[in-house]
C-alpha cells in the first residue's frame, strides 16, 4: 500500500514528519534510484527507499519514553559544538528515539522521546494546545513582576496566550519560586517571559506536559510512558 514518503520516514523512527519533509525537499530521499519530491508516495514493502543512500530502519515496536533531563544536555540530534545529547541518557532503551519538542540546555525536567513519528507530529503540531507546567526559581522577584508575568506578551511577532502563574514561595531578598503554565512552545519562552517581567531565571524545571507528570523520577533517569499517559497526550491533539 502506498503512503506519503514523509509518513513512511516518520513511521520508521527516522525523524518527525515535519523534519522528514525537510529531508525530502533537500533531495536526501530516493525511491527506486530516483530523487523524490515532496508530496510523492511510495510502497514501503515493494519500493527501495533510501535516505542519504542508506536503507530506512526496519519498522519496530513504537516506544514512548519520559526522561528527567538534567542541565547541560541539548535536545538537538546533531550539535556542531559537540555538546552532550539527551539521547545518550536513553541509549539503553533498545530503540533509536528522538525528543518530542525542546527543552533548552540550561533547563531540566520532563522530556518525552519516541520513535513514533506520527505521535511526535501530532504532539508538536502548532495547531494543538498542550499545556506545559514549569517550576521556576527567579531573582529580582516583585509582586508587580508577577503580575506582568501573568499577562500575554509578544515574542517573535506572536502574542502568547495568557499564562497561568502562581507564586510558590518568596523571601525578602527577591528570591522566589513560581509555577508557570504555558500553552505554547516558543523558543526559551518562559525565560524570555521572566526577563520581560524584570526577573532573572536561576533554575527552570518542566514538571508536567499534557497531563503527564514528572513525579519522583530521579534526575537523568527514564521510564516508559504508561498507556494512560500516551492516551492523555494523544487526546489533547484530537
Amino acid at each position: 500500500m502506498t503512503e506519503r514518503l514523509q509518513k513512511i520516514l516518520a513511521s520508521r523512527g527516522v525523524t518527525s514528519r515535519r523534519k522528514a519533509e525537510e529531508m525530502i525537499r533537500a533531495g536526501r530521499v530516493t525511491c527506486n534510484g530516483r530523487v523524490c519530491l515532496l508530496g510523492e508516495s511510495a510502497d514501503p514493502d515493494s519500493d527501495i527507499i533510501l535516505l542519504d543512500g542508506k536503507p530506512l530502519p526496519s519498522g519496530g515496536d513504537n516506544m514512548y519514553i519520559l526522561l528527567h533531563k538534567p542541565r547541560g544536555f541539548v535536545t538537538t540530534l546533531s550539535d556542531e559544538k559537540g555538546r552532550k545529547n539527551v539521547t545518550q541518557l536513553v541509549a539503553d532503551c533498545g530503540q533509536r528515539v528522538y525528543p518530542v519538542g525542546r527543552l533548552d540546555m540550561d533547563s531540566e525536567g520532563l522530556l518525552i522521546l519516541t520513535n513514533d513519528g506520527e505521535f511526535a507530529n501530532r504532539v508538536m503540531h502548532p495547531r494543538h494546545t498542550i499545556n506545559k507546567t514549569y517550576r521556576v526559581q527567579v531573582k529580582g522577584y516583585t509582586s508587580q513582576g508577577l503580575e506582568k508575568l501573568s499577562q500575554p506578551v509578544t515574542l517573535d511577532g506572536y502574542t502568547i496566550a495568557r499564562p497561568d502563574v502562581r507564586l510558590l514561595s518568596a523571601d525578602e531578598k527577591g528570591n522566589a519560586w513560581i509555577e508557570v503554565v504555558i500553552h505554547e512552545g516558543r523558543n526559551r519562552q518562559v525565560r524570555r517571559m521572566c526577563d520581560l517581567a524584570g526577573m532573572s531565571v536561576i533554575r527552570l524545571i518542566r514538571v508536567a506536559e499534557g497531563g503527564v507528570e514528572l513525579g519522583t523520577l530521579p534526575l537523568g533517569k527514564w521510564r516508559h510512558l504508561t498507556d494512560a499517559e500516551i492516551e492523555k497526550l494523544i487526546g489533547v491533539t484530537q
